[in-house]
């Protein structure tokens, strides 16, 4: 470690905690009985399956969705991109769980309009679930890539006479097809890991039966099939490593002006999305407490899941720095920094299996807040380095080199110019790993100390327990913090899409 910096020496060993889980699942599997059966087999088709359908359903609403808010000046534009985008910050079990129990024989829409629904469950449940919570990774990608192409081709096409829908599929398409498949994997990836979902829907994906195995005290099963699972997961990371969004000079955006009618006909298309994803869940818990109260809700839930949130974004920043800095200076620390992302490809369930079995060997930290909380740090710590390195990037070289000039050793240069300079980052970032570790569910009941309670956990606990009315509080709770969540997830491309429209006005 001759000539590495400090920072190169803290990434050096985030970089070792972040491969932690696969060398304790490793370790752990070895005691499995099998390593692939019947069961297994069956296990797998049903997760590919629904990576499949869910990648294909996000690009099928995704797409179109994407040339509706990209191209087409509607009246309130920035509206219509906030609410069609607004799934992809809630969690998917929360749709799950309302969607669960407001169809089907005695759902809660049987109860009130008197007829029966049909039941959402199985695999077309789960699908269903999963592509109006992952359609937005398509929708943002492939608008990315829209409003960065020049429409002079279009109207080119235009001219000579092709159709305005065939222009699309010859000339845009092509075009975004990096952006589109970066997106559809990003919705593969995430319904991979997801636990919740495919529990709720009683489906045997890899996520759910890992849990099971889990409280069966099947940790060596459990971990052979994490490890089954990370296999799939590298894949499609690798593949969407691939695909970046289409890079061409910006030229002018194209812009259709649509009539009355067709005004109409484009709200009536999305309503059916907007209705499941987000009016349904929200209508349900509201009912819920309506009919119910407050269930009982202990406000301490709410505390946990803030202060473990805070702790995680808190160290997450401290280790993002170093990591961050260190990935700017050379290829080592961007190698560093490629490993720490490993985190967030690892799903929690399997990121739990490993930590469970760190603290059955390390006692003391066996069912601890601090267990808790490093978990936490492991998966989301790439969303404070990205952050935290975006904003560095930014910044004017020469006013480091200038104070260097003026005698300040490298620590006061970094103290007084770049970490000042970086608080906005910093602040995104940790802001980040504290929403997404508040909504995390399998990590959370897999390490949270014995009768730590999260709003996550409370939710499921009230699920198992079938008094669904007792979620409401809880539900609404984390729905608040998802939209905070969109909130600052769309405010670079609220920025962004400002720029673009300036520059084009002139």
């Amino acid at each position: 470690m001759t000539g590495w910096s400090k920072s190169h020496v803290i990434a050096f060993l985030v970089a070792l905690l972040a491969l932690l889980p696969v060398g304790v699942l490793l370790e752990l599997a070895s005691g499995a009985d099998t390593f692939f059966d019947s069961y297994n087999l069956k296990v797998l088709g049903n997760t590919l399956a629904l990576m499949v359908l869910t990648a294909l359903g996000a690009t099928l609403i995704g797409v179109p969705l994407a040339l509706l808010t990209a191209y087409v000046q509607l009246p309130f534009r920035r509206v219509w991109l906030i609410v069609l985008a607004a799934p992809l910050a809630m969690p998917s079990y929360i749709g799950a769980f309302t969607l669960y129990a407001a169809f089907g024989p005695g759902g809660e829409i049987s109860n009130l309009i008197g007829f029966t629904t049909p039941s959402v469950n199985g695999l077309a449940g789960a699908t269903l679930i999963m592509t109006l919570y992952t359609y937005p990774f398509v929708l943002l990608t492939t608008r990315a890539s829209l409003c960065s192409l020049d429409a002079s081709q279009i109207n080119a096409a235009r001219t000579l006479g092709m159709s305005l829908f065939a222009s699309f599929w010859h000339v845009v398409l092509p075009r975004v097809k990096n952006g589109i498949a970066a997106g559809s994997l990003l919705a593969a990836l995430y319904a991979l890991s997801d636990f919740g979902t495919p529990a709720i829907m009683r489906l045997d994906t890899f996520t759910r039966v890992i849990y099971v195995e889990y409280n069966a005290f099947g940790l060596s099963q459990a971990a052979m099939l994490s490890l089954q699972l990370l296999v799939i997961v590298g894949l499609v990371l690798f593949l969407e490593s691939r695909f970046s969004g289409t890079q061409e000079r910006p030229g002018r955006p194209l812009a259709l002006w649509p009539n009355r009618w067709q005004v109409s006909a484009m709200f009536l298309a999305t309503v059916p999305v907007i209705l499941l994803a987000i009016i349904l869940p929200l209508f349900i818990f509201g009912f819920w407490l309506i009919r119910e109260g407050s269930g009982n809700f202990d406000i301490s839930y709410a505390w946990n899941s803030t202060y473990a949130s805070i702790l995680a974004a808190f160290v997450a920043v401290i280790l993002a720095v170093p990591v961050a800095h260190a990935a700017l200076n050379g290829k080592t620390g961007r190698i560093m920094e490629r490993i720490t992302y490993l985190g967030f490809g690892v799903p929690g369930i399997v990121m739990g299996t490993a930590l469970v079995y760190l603290g059955l060997k390390l006692p003391f930290i066996y069912q601890t807040l601090a267990l808790l909380v490093l978990a936490y740090v492991m998966r989301f710590l790439p969303l404070a380095v990205g952050t935290i390195r975006s904003t560095t990037e930014s910044l004017d070289s020469s006013l480091i080199k200038a104070a260097r000039v003026l005698g300040a050793s490298p620590r006061e240069a970094f103290v007084r110019i770049t970490l000042p300079l970086t608080m906005r980052g910093m602040i995104a970032g940790a802001a980040l790993v504290f929403l997404e570790a508040m909504r995390e569910l399998p990590a959370t009941l897999m390490l949270g100390p014995t009768g730590f309670e999260t709003l996550a956990t409370y939710l499921w606990r009230v699920y198992e327990a079938g008094y669904f009315g007792r979620a409401a509080i809880p539900g609404l709770l984390l729905v608040l913090m998802s939209a905070l969540g969109l909130a600052l997830m769309l405010h670079g491309e609220r920025r962004a899409d400002f720029d673009i429209t300036k520059g084009s006005s002139r």
